[in-house]
This record gives C-alpha cells, structure tokens and sequence, in this order.
C-alpha cells in the first residue's frame, strides 16, 4: 500500500520534472521573442538538444510539445521543428496610441490559403548560393533581362503586350507613380486626377511640388469635357488614372469612354500616368496606353497581384519619356531590389502567379457576394472584380460620425475625404476594404455595419 509520504514525494518528484521542462520550454521563448531565435530557424534534433541543456530526452519531447502549444515553433514531417513567423502583432502600443482594432476595413491586401507554401515552392532553386549571390547584388532601374522579360508577360492583359525593353523598375508600386510624376510634371505644374482618387497620389504630388487638379467624373469615369475645361484654364502637364477596377469606386471605364478620352488627350497633347494596380483583377480589359503607347506610362506592382510584403514596382514607359523616366528613379533613390525581381521571376516562369492571380479572382468575387448580401438595400458601388466597396451613407448618417461609431465597434472603415483630390468637397459616403481580414471576420463586420446604418445616428454610437 502506497504510504502518505511515498505520494507527496512522488508530486514533488513530479512537479520538479514538469517545473524543468517549463523552465527550458521558456528559456527557448524568451530567444524566441528577443529575435535569437529567428522565424524559420530550426530547433537542433531532440537527442542533440537534451544533451545539449543536460536533460532527458523525454524532458526534451515535452519542451519541444511546450513550444508547439504555445504557437512558437511548428513541426514539419521528414525536416525538423523550426520557429514559426508570427500571427499576430506584437502587443502594447503605447499609451498614448489608440487601442488597436479589430477589423480593418481601410487595408485592402487581398491573400487566400495556402499562398505562402505555393510562392515557396517556386523559390527552391533560389536558395542555391550560386544563385542567391547573384539575387543580392545591386541592380538598376531597368533590372535584368530577364526580370524585363519576366515583367512583359505578367503584365500583358487583353491584347497588350509590352515590349521587355520598355520596362523599368522600382522599389515599389507608389514608387513608380511618383518616378512618373516626377518625369512628366516640373515643381509647380498641375497634374490631372480623377476627382475621387488614390490618397496617396495627393501627398506624394504635395512631397513634388505639384499641384493636383480635381476632374470630373460620372458613371463612366472621367468626364472627356471636363478634362479639356481643366486644360484650357491652365495647361495640365499630365493626368493620372485609374481606368480599371478604380480606387475608391470599382468602376471600369467602358471602351467608348476609353476612346474619347484618348481621343482627347492626343488633341491636347497630355501624357498619362495609368495606375494598373489592381487590373490582375479584370486583366480581359485592355489599358488605355493600348490605344495612347507614345504619351502613356503603365505603373503597377507586386504587392496586391502576389504578397503585400513583396515589394516591387513596374513602370511600362514608351521611348520618348524611358530617359526622364528612368532618371527619376535613380535621383529620387527608388532602384529595386534584385531578389525582389529574381523572386517575382521565378514565380512567374513556375506558374505560381498565375495560380495564385486566378486564386485571388475567386476570392475577391466570394467577398463581393458577401458585401451585395449583407449591404443590400444600401446605396453601395462595387463590382464582382473588385476588393472595395463604396457606401453613399443614408442621409442621418455624417460620414465622421459613421467611422467613429465603427471604430468604436472594432471596426475600421474610410472616410470619403481621404479619397477627394478637392479637400473642400468631399461625399457622405465611406469606402470598405473587402480584402484583408478573414472571410469570417468580414461578413460579422458587415452585418454589423448595415445594423449600424439601419439605427439613428444619436444611438448609433455605443458607449
């Protein structure tokens, strides 16, 4: 019969061993969290990591269990247990900074499951250090030849293909916009815009000097008469477009709109810079450069088509603008990276990019579904292609007042005055991302705010 005594000391025995295999288990986070331990390390086979720490190998399974439980590391068949890449962000902002939320409808970075493993596949052959020497070494605006011939075909859409030799490179996609403004519109000089517009084309022309000037639209997008008004009260040195899967809109502009405004802009002797960012998304619609080729610079980039971190930018220039073009880029320190383009090579030749475009295609068209569902009865533009949705607000509602009773429900939404080229004049309306958060998350944050627009604003915002 087991004695009183036999017992306690046998749970003190065996808490010992539980206290140690914690006590290492958080020694390896602790290099884990200070960055000694760096995502996708691998953690020394059990045998070696016992003898290593002077503990059994069954101590050393349960930390390795420990670790697996807590997030930390993850085990792959035939490889090892490596550190996994965080999930979430670190925590505690500062005090001073807002809580952060729990929905995010202002980021749009469109992914689907499984993206990570089918970009990794196709970069094998990278990590040979032949290869991987050459990856790392500086490269200049206009890359490699194979980057150029790489970036022709995945841009190509319709029945446009550039040409290699008319590609060039940047760091990013905002960079390549503002290489382009840069080239085509001097310090003080006016530049076109939609009067909706990308909000980060307002700040980047303020950095330049350049003035933006509001252009009005319709249904179809920009307004051909109003874009020759503008032009004849003070010469526009170039204008800037979204004319596929617009931002904040959705709105495409259909080919008798496409024409007469390059009909107009070849009258008025106007270059374009085309913002074709998200056209992977609708690639069976020609851009406007296949009708305009000598005055019209192509931007677009990695990030939306394949991975948000993935940063690369592409501008498709004609030969009369590649000098000034290619010269803001080195002056304004906007050169790419040369892993970046070998990476976003290698995805392309493999076929990754296009599984992963046609991926992200069926995606975006489930979440557009969900926005028609949960918002109907609202006045909302969007299109089955595309990750935004906008929202003219019912007439109680203030646009102001909408985004502070969303943030105050966790969810964080844009106001229509971030998106204005002309500050004083901004819609009642907000913009939705339906792109980043998970598809789950989502549709509770529309039911939610179509409950929210359905109440009276007075108690639309909770306490």
């Amino acid at each position: 019969m087991q004695t009183l005594h036999s017992v306690q000391c046998g749970a003190r025995k065996g808490t010992g061993v539980q206290d140690q295999y914690r006590k290492v288990a958080d020694a390896v986070a602790v290099d884990i969290t200070t960055g000694r331990l760096r995502p996708g390390d691998r953690l020394p086979p059990l045998r070696r990591f016992a003898r290593d720490r002077g503990i059994a190998a069954s101590t050393a399974a349960r930390v390795y269990q420990e670790l697996a439980r807590r997030g930390l590391t993850v085990g792959e068949v035939g490889r090892g247990t490596f550190v996994r890449a965080a999930t979430t962000p670190p925590a505690g902002p500062a005090l001073s900074d807002p809580p952060p939320l729990r929905i995010n409808l202002e980021l749009n970075h469109p992914a689907v499951p499984g993206q990570a493993a089918l970009l990794a596949e196709a970069l094998t052959g990278l990590l040979r250090t032949d290869v991987l020497d050459g990856a790392l070494r500086p490269v200049g605006a206009t890359g490699t030849a194979d980057a150029r011939a790489s970036a022709a075909r995945l841009l190509a859409r319709a029945d446009w293909r550039p040409r290699p030799d008319q590609v060039l490179f940047t760091g990013n996609g905002r960079q390549a916009i503002s290489a382009a403004v840069a080239a085509l519109v001097p310090p003080g000089g006016r530049l076109g815009a939609e009067e909706l517009t990308y909000p980060v084309l307002t700040s980047l022309a303020a950095r330049l000097g350049v003035t933006v000037v509001p252009l009005a639209m319709d249904e179809e997008g920009i307004r051909p008469d109003a874009l020759a008004a503008a032009h004849r009260s003070a010469p526009l040195h170039a204008v800037y477009l979204q004319p596929v899967l617009h931002n904040p809109l959705s709105l495409t502009v259909p080919p008798a709109r496409r024409a007469a405004l390059a009909g107009t802009l070849r009258e008025l002797d106007v270059p374009v810079v085309e913002d074709a960012v998200w056209a992977f998304l609708h690639d069976d619609v020609p851009p406007l450069a296949a009708l305009l080729p000598e005055r019209t610079v192509v931007v677009d980039s990695l990030s939306k088509r394949l991975a948000p971190g993935l940063t690369a930018g592409f501008a498709v220039v004609p030969d009369r603008l590649a000098r000034p073009v290619e010269a803001a880029i080195r002056s304004g320190g906007w050169v790419p990276s040369g892993f970046a383009l070998e990476a976003a090579a290698r995805w392309e030749a493999s076929g990754a990019a296009d599984a992963l475009v046609r991926a992200k295609r069926a995606e975006v068209e489930a979440r557009h579904s969900l926005a028609r569902s949960h918002l109907s009865g609202f006045a909302t533009r969007t299109a089955a292609r595309s990750c935004f949705c906008w929202w003219d607000l019912p007439p109680a509602w203030r646009a102001d007042l909408f985004v502070a009773a969303a943030a105050r429900q966790g969810i964080a939404v844009t106001p229509a005055s971030a998106f204005t080229a002309d500050p004083h004049r901004a819609p009642n309306a907000v913009r939705l991302g339906l792109a980043s958060p998970e598809r789950d998350d989502l549709a509770r944050a529309l039911r939610a705010l179509a409950d929210l627009a359905a109440a009276p604003p007075d108690g639309g915002i909770p306490a």
